[in-house]
This record gives structure tokens, sequence and C-alpha cells, in this order.
């Protein structure tokens, strides 16, 4: 997913619910409207979990890809 301009990156990868969820609403809290975060995973809940966060909080999920066990998300702060 090269085509999208990544302003942090947040490694979840080994956590298990709720704490990919959590770490990713304290790291979005910290960026600017307009930035993107790429956030990486391993926990399957997170395929429901993070569209339904997004719809929750207004952060679109710009992309998001499942790739050898591990779920990655790219979320724009709204």
């Amino acid at each position: 997913m090269s085509e999208i301009q990544i302003d942090k990156e947040l490694d979840c990868r080994g956590m298990s619910c709720p704490l990919p969820v959590l770490k990713t609403k304290k790291a979005v809290s910290d960026m600017t409207a307009g930035q993107v975060l790429k956030m990486t995973c391993t926990d399957q809940g997170s395929k429901k979990d993070m569209p339904s966060w997004s719809e929750r909080t207004g952060n679109p999920i710009l992309s998001s890809e499942e790739k050898e066990g591990e779920f990655t998300f790219w979320i724009k702060k709204a």
C-alpha cells in the first residue's frame, strides 16, 4: 500500500482484544486531522473490531489487508 502516505505506525502484533483498539484510539487521539495511521496486529477479532471502532469514532479506514496472519489497517484521523 505504498500509495497511501502514512504519518505514524503502530505495531500491535501479539496483543489480544481490546489492546489493538485501545492503542489505536490513543495513537489517533495524538494525531492531527488528515494524518494517517498504519496499524498492524495479529488479533483475529480486529477484522470486526476495527471497522466497528472506525464507524463509531468517524475515523475512516482508508484500506485494510490480511496477509500471513497479520491484519493491517490504514486509518485517517477525522
